[in-house]
């Protein structure tokens, strides 16, 4: 089973690294394992002598992303998504996530980008633990649709990031593939003009190109699931508050791609 399961994890992490790669976003190179450097670990749960459970939980740490392998069982999966009423829970998304809070530490962290996080994110300093116990404990602030793109982003500044930075990932790379199957939906006003499909959707210079092929599509691929009887492969709304915040992580990344030589 567990042989099964490491196959899934590894090509979600492909895809992972696939996309790192087309952003050009700057790797370290480093003894595998040491410490600041990405490396992974994927792990299961433990049964402890007294019989007890010692739970994996999936994150990120000093470079390390850790993953539960469970995540890739599609049950399990299912069960954790409806029991914590999410509308969304995929392998590729927790790494994506997780890669969010390491690209944080690395490019954002001490450095002068802090401020301009704030202003779009929050006050990181705030105490992340009690945040989070607070986010379980009493669920999301009412409204939270306005300004998160999750429920969970809503939770403290660093996993407001984080699901920030795993949602452009998906735009992007979603894009790409549907460019590469020749979708390209038109807008949905048929006063507007014609899209052109981009170019590369990984080089943009503004995400409004991004969202502007990007919106079309989700509101295709929604119809085309309702008319199989399926739920919204899209299940978000982009407000102006998401888009913002979309824009910074689009920013962030064009600003650090990595050189040739690096």
């Amino acid at each position: 089973m567990n042989v099964s399961r490491w196959s899934r994890l590894e090509r979600s992490k492909r895809r992972l690294f696939y996309a790192m790669i087309k952003f050009k976003l700057p790797m370290e190179s480093g003894p595998e394992g040491s410490s600041g450097s990405l490396h992974f670990a994927f792990l299961n749960d433990e049964i402890g002598p007294d019989g007890t459970a010692e739970r994996i939980m999936t994150g990120h740490a000093n470079g390390r992303i850790t993953i539960n392998i469970a995540e890739a069982d599609d049950i399990v999966r299912e069960q954790t998504r409806a029991e914590m009423d999410e509308p969304y829970r995929t392998v590729l998304g927790h790494f994506r996530h997780e890669l969010g809070h390491y690209y944080w530490t690395k490019l954002i962290g001490e450095k002068p980008a802090t401020e301009a996080f704030r202003a779009c994110f929050g006050d990181e300093s705030n105490d992340y633990a009690e945040a989070l116990k607070a986010h379980y404990v009493n669920g999301p602030m009412p409204g939270w649709q306005i300004s998160y793109v999750s429920a969970y982003a809503a939770a403290h500044p660093w996993e407001d990031f984080a699901e920030t930075w795993a949602h452009y990932f998906h735009m992007v790379d979603g894009l790409e593939t549907a460019y590469a199957y020749g979708i390209n939906p038109q807008p949905l006003r048929a006063d507007e003009p014609p899209l052109v499909q981009l170019e590369d959707p990984f080089h943009v210079a503004e995400v409004q190109e991004l969202i502007d092929h990007w919106v079309p599509l989700t509101v295709a691929m929604n119809a085309m699931n309702r008319s199989l009887g399926n739920q919204d492969y899209y299940p978000f709304v982009l407000t102006p508050a998401i888009l913002e915040k979309l824009k910074f992580v689009h920013e962030l990344i064009s600003a650090n791609r990595a050189t040739p030589a690096a």
